[in-house]
């Protein structure tokens, strides 16, 4: 049995995922639900202010804003209870629509449409190392020393005076001009040092960017060649459609099956296998246990446990409630696949409707039948399901059903099935 699903089916799925997101986003704006959670929020903010209020005013003031508080916290409360009863009603109309909500959907799956025509990539982002590392400053070297020459003498003498002063003069302008060299040569090797480092660490730079674009490019390269293999991989599905080859037959059932998006509080899963003498699809459906189910009718406010509490759905009505959502699983799904195959290849469909319960003997999971049914395609064909009930349309096809759902009694497909579908 086909459990996995393939790529074309994955890649189909997710974007069905997410297309069905934000198609409920979307709703949910609108809802009431978000309105009373809003409210709910603005009127918890108001009673906080009023108790604070409250705390701080006088005996007078304090108890009118005790009774404002008061007030402005049964005005939370019942926007909570009112938030919750919409979330629950939304859940609710979603498990009893599971069939009217595919009937104004196109099953079929043109699979061009997961042709890659564009491949995007991303944006090369080198961050810091596109950036060229600023050169040290140029040194500052010390000026010059001046030239300072004695009085010559007067006529009158004095010349041992003047050339003891000239030689003394010229000694500290050696010195001067000495210390200078050496301050000089010494700013200029810590130059030379701080530049070669710069060197260094810009030629570090340019390899690492090197390096980064490589691997860009390579991984550019690695999506282009994804999409050249994807596309390769749906011609030859196409083709192979085309001659009515059982694998192909098989992955586009598993496609169109991955299109099938439940809502969350009713999640499913599909095993399928086709086979191309009879044409016949072999298909389970997982549905969710019976104890997943909501149980709460409504919610409302217990003053004496100061909380919002769940009234319990009566029993009998979880059991209408799963045992319909049970029905219209089945005729949708055998639906969906007959509507999406548009060239007939798969003639009748062989369908189990299942659900995992424990074993109480063993405690093991076990497989639990629901529904067990054939249809052929030229008789399921001339129904109109935008009018059928689920449950008179599976006694029509003959199938074998479980008297209790709810209590996971199984289907008895001892007798056969499909006695009034042939």
């Amino acid at each position: 049995m086909a459990r996995r699903r393939g790529f074309f089916a994955e890649l189909n799925h997710q974007a069905q995922l997410a297309e069905r997101r934000r198609q409920q986003q979307a709703r949910a704006l609108a809802r009431q639900q978000v309105a009373a959670f809003r409210e709910a929020e603005r009127a918890q903010r108001a009673a906080e202010r009023a108790r604070a209020a409250a705390v701080r005013a006088d005996a007078a003031a304090r108890r009118e804003a005790e009774r404002e508080s008061a007030r402005l916290y049964a005005e939370a409360v019942n926007a909570v209870v009112a938030a919750k009863n919409a979330e629950l009603a939304d859940t609710y109309a979603q498990i009893d629509s599971l069939l009217a909500a595919t009937l104004d959907v196109d099953d079929y799956v043109d699979l061009e449409r997961l042709r890659i025509t564009r491949v995007d990539h991303p944006p090369f982002e080198p961050g810091d190392l596109a950036t060229p590392l600023a050169p040290p400053p140029p040194p500052v070297y010390p000026p010059q020393p001046e030239w300072w020459e004695p009085k010559p003498p007067g006529v009158l003498g004095g010349r041992r005076r003047y050339e003891e002063a000239l030689a003394q003069a010229r000694a500290q302008y050696e010195r001067a001009c000495f210390e200078v060299r050496q301050q000089a040569e010494q700013a200029h090797a810590e130059y030379q040092g701080r530049y070669a480092a710069y060197q260094r660490a810009e030629q570090q730079r340019l390899a690492a960017l090197g390096d980064l674009r490589r691997r860009y490019e390579t991984d550019c390269r690695r999506r282009e060649l994804e999409a050249s293999d994807h596309n390769a991989d749906l011609d030859r599905l196409i083709n192979d459609l085309a001659f009515d080859v059982e694998a192909a037959i098989d992955e586009y059932v598993r496609i169109v099956l991955s299109n099938s998006v439940y809502p969350d509080c009713f999640p499913i899963s599909h095993e399928h296998q086709f086979d191309l003498e009879s044409r016949e699809l072999t298909l389970t459906v997982e549905v969710p246990s019976p104890d997943s189910m909501p149980t709460a009718k409504e919610y409302r406010y217990v003053k004496a446990r100061d909380e919002v509490a769940p009234t319990a759905l009566p029993v009998r009505e979880q059991k209408e409630r799963y045992a319909s959502a049970v029905w219209q699983v089945a005729i949708r799904s055998l639906h969906e696949v007959f509507e999406a195959d548009r060239a007939g290849r798969i003639r009748s469909i062989a369908l189990r409707v299942t659900t995992a319960s424990n074993d109480p003997a063993t405690g093991r999971t076990v497989s639990v039948p629901l529904v067990v049914v054939g249809a052929d395609r030229s008789t399921f064909s001339t129904f109109d399901l935008a009018n059928v009930v689920p449950a008179a349309t599976l006694e029509h096809l003959g199938a074998a059903v479980s008297r209790n759902p709810f209590d996971l009694s199984p289907a008895d497909s001892g007798r056969g099935v499909r006695s009034r579908s042939r």
